[in-house]
């Protein structure tokens, strides 16, 4: 049976986890939903001690929103993307996003990051935006899904406010952005505040 790999991006980070809840409600393995959470302001977990594909020690952050130690959250850890700063990884993607962040530095790591989103059936255009989209406090939710359960994923992923990229990325560019750069300095806890409100407002209610 064919799998398609489901990307959605979100403002909100408890979208986010209410999102994944409802895809493994329906049936989709927990091994087949990633989660990847921007972590600047050290919110998702409590002790910086946590490396992806080992047990972390979990808070009140995205453990307890995933529903515990075990399955998706077994492989919570932190990382830092070139660009984007620390994160939070969750699921199978955390693996992928390892070896594409510890490849060949800041340059490798760019393509390593949006060769990742392609080779899932992302299009380039839209790998960027979710890439920028992150480094700009969202989360990430990915999920593949076989052909019975795919629109279903999708209805989920619109349902809780997942952001149009198309739309997203028009924003991002009438602000002079043109494609995400690793080189770039992360945001600060405080800029990166101020970036999830303006995202808010511009996140319509459904």
């Amino acid at each position: 049976m064919t799998t398609r790999t489901i990307t959605g991006l979100y403002d909100n980070y408890a979208e986010a986890a209410q999102t994944v809840r409802e895809i493994e409600a329906i049936g989709v393995s927990r091994d087949d939903v990633s989660v990847v959470a921007n972590n600047i302001d050290n919110q998702h977990v409590t002790e910086q001690d946590s490396n992806v594909g080992s047990d972390a020690a979990i808070g009140t952050g995205l453990g307890a929103a995933l529903g515990g130690g075990a399955g998706l959250v077994a492989g919570l850890g932190l990382l830092a993307i070139p660009g984007v700063g620390p994160v939070v990884a969750a699921g199978w993607m955390a693996a992928v996003f390892v070896g594409a962040v510890t490849g060949a530095g800041a340059g490798g790591a760019t393509g390593g990051i949006i060769g990742l989103f392609t080779s899932s059936g992302v299009s380039k255009e839209h790998a960027h935006i979710y890439a920028e989209g992150i480094r700009r406090g969202g989360t990430l939710v990915t999920a593949r899904a076989d052909e019975d359960h795919a629109a279903a994923v999708e209805q989920i992923m619109l349902s809780n406010h997942a952001v149009d990229p198309t739309l997203r990325g028009r924003t991002y560019r009438d602000a002079g952005w043109k494609s995400f750069d690793a080189t770039a300095n992360p945001y600060t806890a405080t800029e990166l505040a101020e970036e999830r409100q303006r995202n808010r407002d511009l996140t319509p209610v459904l």
